[in-house]
């Protein structure tokens, strides 16, 4: 990776280190599938092997390996073969950001049902039952931000 490409490589593995960061706190991910994730999302050319991965973020290849099954199992990354050739290729999928994003709002949206259990169990003191009606009004404002394109 020359200057010229674009940031310098130690710019570039310092924001792979900040996805790793993200991806561990915000998701509960281990650092190293940010790693890939980061790693990927930038990488040229797009589609990388397990060798070229780990040289660039010094993964040892049983916890890429690892990560990488897991990050495919959930279809943010795609395993193949170019033809004619033995090497296993990996890349980011095109719609991987929708599919985290569409993830998190069904999280949500599981979480609000939840939430309207918890009101039809019986309360007869509505205050008892305002943390939970704030939750769901706290996900419907999100939710309605998000279909609106506000966010």
């Amino acid at each position: 990776m020359s200057e010229q490409d674009g940031p310098g490589r130690e710019r570039v593995l310092a924001w792979v280190e900040r996805v790793a960061a993200f991806v561990s706190e915000e998701w509960g991910l281990a650092p190293i599938s940010g790693r890939i994730l980061g790693w990927l999302m930038v990488c040229d050319p797009p589609e990388q092997t397990a060798s070229d991965i780990a040289g660039i973020i010094g993964a040892s290849r049983a916890s890429l390996t690892t990560n990488l099954h897991l990050l495919t199992s959930h279809r943010l990354i795609r395993r193949f073969r170019k033809t004619g050739e033995r090497n296993v290729y990996y890349e980011i999928q095109d719609d991987a950001w929708a599919k985290i994003v569409r993830q998190k709002l069904a999280v949500f949206a599981a979480f609000d049902e939840l939430a309207a259990e918890g009101l039809r169990l019986g309360w007869r003191d509505l205050a008892r039952t305002a943390r939970i009606r704030a939750a769901r009004k706290s996900i419907a404002e999100a939710l309605h931000q998000v279909e609106a394109g506000t966010e």
